[in-house]
């Protein structure tokens, strides 16, 4: 057995589950979950429909760079949406979603024979960068995220010994779970640090089409472009259908940058196995050249927070995020406690923002919050809001 194997945390809801078996949830209400950031608004018929037109394609092996409809169709979209132009053959590749691809990025890129190779990520953070920094043989330094600052990350607290061992940064804007999405000024003071120590800079966009306000979020190849770094030296961005077109179960997205990078890593996925099957292909072909669907994905998570932040936040500290589906609430005693209370009084699951972080420099930057992940219906949300309060006024 692969005695990394054994440096793995076990997953957040496997805690929660844990944490929790010995709670009978109140029979008066009806569950409602706020815990799992999966997206439940219906699938697009459209992109149904694609799929189940192609389902010719389940006869024939696909190839793990995928079609070339599929890589002009991503590099359209990048155009639209990023104003960045990527050579579709070179410098981008279709991925079964962003976390297999996240994980996968960690094992072509850290060279564990060399002393103290290091992943650096948030904290807190999304448990993948941990899980493959630990399967890689690399090492984890976490950095801090800054309450004042809306809970973006402070990455001037990874001191230099740190980032001169570092071979890979994760990055996530906008952030899960907080939400904060990294300025341009930001993006430069990373490029500075990987082009002086060398590390890849790991670009996680999975929620970066549901913005709250008039500005979509500054993207990582954008970022690059701005400051004039078009070869996008030392840089991947992952991105994903599955917030954007309500397809978690499509399993489908891509990263674009390095061409380098992208050379190597389609060499390590076609050992892998990791080609997209081509039904799957034909229907993300579709989701990738409709922005209707999106603009309306939008406007029902907005509604959301306009509704739910009015209910919550006379009983609770909590703040609209900058983008994204999550609210990052503190809790009135421990975060744990409160999430079995709530449980147990009136069946709304919620996940412990401990759960989702690591010890720092004494303390757990998740401690006293939870993660509330406004997926379900508009209806439901304002339900599980109008209970947390309830559980609040218990207290």
């Amino acid at each position: 057995m692969n005695p990394l194997l054994q440096r793995l945390n076990p997953y957040p809801f496997e805690k929660l589950r844990a944490l929790t078996a010995d709670i009978t949830p109140n029979p008066a209400y009806a569950p409602i979950s706020l815990g799992i950031g999966e997206p439940q608004h219906p699938t697009p018929q459209f992109i149904r429909d694609a799929l189940a037109g192609a389902l010719d394609a389940l006869a024939r092996y696909p190839a793990t760079v995928g079609s070339p409809e599929l890589r002009a169709a991503c590099a359209a979209w990048l155009r639209r949406r990023h104003r960045v132009a990527v050579d579709a053959s070179t410098q981008l590749l279709p991925v079964n979603g962003s976390r297999e691809a996240l994980f996968a990025l960690a094992q072509v890129v850290v060279d564990s024979s060399r002393p103290g190779a290091t992943v650096v990520s948030p904290n807190p953070f999304y448990q993948i960068y941990e899980g493959a920094a630990l399967l890689a043989g690399a090492r984890c330094h976490f950095a801090p995220v800054d309450a004042g600052r809306n809970f973006a990350v402070d990455w001037s607290a990874v001191p230099d010994a740190v980032w001169r061992d570092t071979q890979l940064l994760y990055v996530c804007s906008p952030g899960n779970p907080t939400g904060a999405v990294m300025p341009l000024d930001e993006w430069q003071r990373l490029f500075e640090l990987s082009d002086r120590y060398g590390f890849v800079i790991a670009s996680d966009e999975c929620y970066g089409e549901i913005w709250l306000g008039d500005t979509p979020p500054l993207g990582g190849l954008e970022a690059a472009a701005r400051l004039g770094r078009d070869d996008f030296r030392r840089l991947m961005m992952f991105t994903s259908l599955s917030k954007r077109s309500n397809v978690p179960g499509l399993r489908s997205g891509f990263v674009a940058g390095d061409a380098a990078l992208i050379k190597a890593f389609a060499q390590y996925r076609t050992y892998h196995g990791s080609a997209m099957g081509g039904a799957v292909q034909a229907a993300s072909i579709a989701a990738w050249g409709d922005e209707a669907h999106v603009a309306e994905n939008r406007r029902l998570y907005r509604e959301k927070f306009d509704r739910v932040l009015p209910l919550l936040q006379p009983v609770l500290d909590v703040a609209m995020p900058d983008a994204g589906f999550y609210l990052w609430a503190a809790t009135p005693g421990d975060d744990v406690e409160f999430s079995r209370s709530l449980l147990q009084n009136y069946n709304c699951a919620v996940l412990p923002g401990s759960l989702l972080a690591r010890e720092h420099d004494g303390r757990n930057p998740g401690a006293r919050r939870v993660r509330l992940a406004l997926v379900a219906g508009v209806d439901a949300c304002v339900e599980a809001a109008q209970r947390i309060a309830a559980q609040c006024a218990r207290r």
